[in-house]
């Protein structure tokens, strides 16, 4: 029989989900409980075979499953409840949760912390405004690799894919490796907007050409896509003149950006964040809702699972203090007056975004943040409280695709204390 009152209820059992449960059960949270939609836990992890999880945090190279069930296996040791096949319908302040499972039907659970872990969606043709007919054969390249890698089909035989984000990369060598042709990869801006080790390891390691300052100007084709027909575009991402070129394939796939899944952040009144399109988070993950956390691609997009079983890890220890009353404080009473984290120069978006100086600790604290535009040469992270800096780190490079992030160490977090406001800028050394 499942709890109708828990400390703790985790909406989601992927990376981030499944940590945030490890670490409030592990924080002193007595029962904990994971609500997971499909019918087996470990989310998106499940279809990525490819090795590459688990370097940075666990200091081994996995395939996503065996990622995913290194956190099962720790979830399930510590008596955290899992429920599968169940999908939560809405969640009501204070935390009463409304579910209905296909094997118990409607159930009621009562929480006293939330940690929304719902991950990010892909976005499809129709919010890129794709023009041309509309034929089978377009799929987004998550939906690819679960079609190969789980239900064992394969969508083509002769692909081109709009985009350089990393699943896209990661697709372009799977489809070679099972005999299909990836005639190119192309990108509408005039950089990789994945890591730089995907492009070396997926398209060049393989010879497949990416092409960048290009985009998809019509799809060709009646009831199945016959070709497709590229443009080179300008500064502005306006298409040129006279570069246009028809390229057959039966297949295109689209990798062009993950937008985070805040539904139920959004029922519940999280304020969201208009660059991620996640919610606003302080340092331990809450969000502008009194004892609601978020973590992992819900929040924004990361680029190593690493870091998001990170963030959830922080989010669940978070959720377990205040389910005990001993997380003080908070983003929800005004006279906390929190302190504003801002993007500077060549930075889009810095999360988290809010800092509570009530609540800070002596420890660590970290920001992470993306670039507008790379920086090719060194440059310098600078974060500026008042006029004071109080952090610079160096770096070899900056790049759109690759998340940067910079510690606040004790002395940092001291000086911060003085100040209502920081900055964070990129700028070359």
């Amino acid at each position: 029989m499942l709890p109708q009152v828990v400390d703790v209820l985790v909406v989601g059992s992927g990376p981030a989900g499944l940590a945030a449960a490890v670490a409030a059960k592990r924080g002193g949270a007595e029962r904990v409980l994971i609500v997971e939609r499909d019918r087996e836990a470990g989310g998106i992890l499940q279809q990525c075979i490819h090795n590459g999880f688990g370097v940075e945090l666990l200091k081994e190279d996995l395939p996503g499953p065996s990622y995913a069930q290194h956190f099962i296996d720790q979830a399930r040791r510590l008596g955290i409840e899992l429920l599968l096949d169940a999908m939560v319908l809405e969640v009501q302040v204070p935390f009463v949760a409304h579910a209905i499972s296909r094997g118990q039907g409607y159930i009621e659970v009562q929480a006293r912390a939330l940690v929304v872990a719902t991950g990010a969606r892909e976005r499809t043709r129709a919010q890129i405004r794709l023009p041309g007919t509309r034929p089978a054969g377009v799929y987004t390249a998550g939906m690819a690799q679960r079609f190969v890698n789980v239900e064992g089909f394969m969508p083509g035989k002769r692909f081109v894919i709009l985009g350089s984000g990393d699943i896209g990369m990661i697709m372009a060598r799977r489809l070679t490796f099972e005999g299909a042709t990836v005639d190119r990869v192309i990108e509408i801006m005039p950089y990789l907007t994945g890591l730089t080790r995907n492009y070396v390891q997926c398209l060049l390691d393989l010879e497949i050409p990416l092409h960048l300052s290009h985009t998809v100007g019509r799809v060709i084709g009646g009831s199945r896509v016959e070709a497709v027909e590229t443009v080179q575009v300008d500064a502005q991402r306006r298409p040129v003149p006279g570069t246009e070129e028809v390229v057959p394939c039966d297949t295109l796939l689209l990798s062009v950006g993950l937008l985070p899944e805040v539904e139920l952040l959004q029922t519940l009144g999280a304020a969201l964040d208009p660059i991620t399109g996640g919610p606003v988070v302080d340092q331990s993950m809450q969000t502008t809702v009194h004892g609601l956390f978020a973590a992992g691609n819900v929040v924004h997009i990361y680029d190593l699972v690493d870091w998001v079983t990170e963030a959830g890890l922080l989010a669940g220890t978070s959720a377990a203090l205040y389910a005990r009353g001993e997380l003080h404080g908070g983003l929800q009473h005004v006279a906390a007056r929190p302190i504003h984290v801002r993007v500077g120069n060549n930075v889009r978006y810095v999360v988290p975004q809010l800092l509570d100086a009530g609540c800070l600790s002596q420890g660590e604290h970290k920001i992470q943040l993306r670039v507008l535009h790379p920086v090719e040469e060194p440059a310098w992270v600078r974060v500026v409280a008042g006029n004071e800096q109080i952090v610079r780190k160096a770096l070899r490079y900056a790049r759109p695709g690759e998340m940067i992030t910079v510690v606040m160490d004790s002395k940092a977090v001291e000086r911060l204390r003085l100040g209502e406001e920081l900055t964070v800028s990129v700028l070359p050394r």
